[in-house]
């Protein structure tokens, strides 16, 4: 269980993404231990693998790219090709087009919040300025993204999420 403030809500999935690892992968044919550091990625590891559970070996790696406060999050799932192509990888996000100090300078957590809540999206945060570096608009559109690592094939398309509430620690 997740506790915030007097709620708790309990915790559906969890995963890493800085985060260096001792995993088995094939290169040039041959399958070696390799130090795989995903810095902005997660593990994609595809159907089949060795490392996911019983109930997931037949589907593949849950991936969860995030979108903002204010834009979709979407679910995928690794691929065979991720474990070819990438060591089992995918990206954590679309990335960052404004600084934590420039977005925290420059927008005010009051008016996002508000901004949001007209959306019916709810936002929780410890202060202003938490809500500001994590603003919609300082990060690149998740979809675009998503449309990439599923058309290359790196991870598939499971589901959109629409955000309905947001906690910022």
């Amino acid at each position: 269980m997740f506790r915030i403030g007097y709620e708790e809500m309990p915790l559906v999935y969890d995963v890493a993404h800085n985060v260096a690892k001792i995993e088995e992968h094939s290169l040039d044919g041959k399958s070696v231990e390799v130090c795989v550091h995903r810095k902005g990625a997660t593990r994609a590891f595809g159907p089949g693998s060795r490392d996911l559970p019983g109930d997931l070996m037949s589907i593949g790696q849950p991936v969860i790219i995030p979108g903002s406060m204010g834009t979709s999050s979407y679910v995928l799932h690794g691929t065979r090709l991720a474990m070819d192509k990438t060591f089992g990888s995918t990206c954590h996000g679309a990335g960052r087009i404004m600084s934590r100090t420039q977005a925290k300078k420059s927008l005010n957590g009051r008016e996002i919040t508000a901004n949001l809540l007209k959306e019916g999206i709810i936002v929780r945060a410890h202060s202003e300025n938490a809500i500001a570096d994590e603003a919609p608009g300082v990060y690149k559109p998740s979809d675009e993204v998503v449309n990439v690592v599923h058309e290359v094939g790196i991870s598939r398309l499971v589901a959109r999420l629409s955000p309905l509430g947001v906690i910022k620690g």
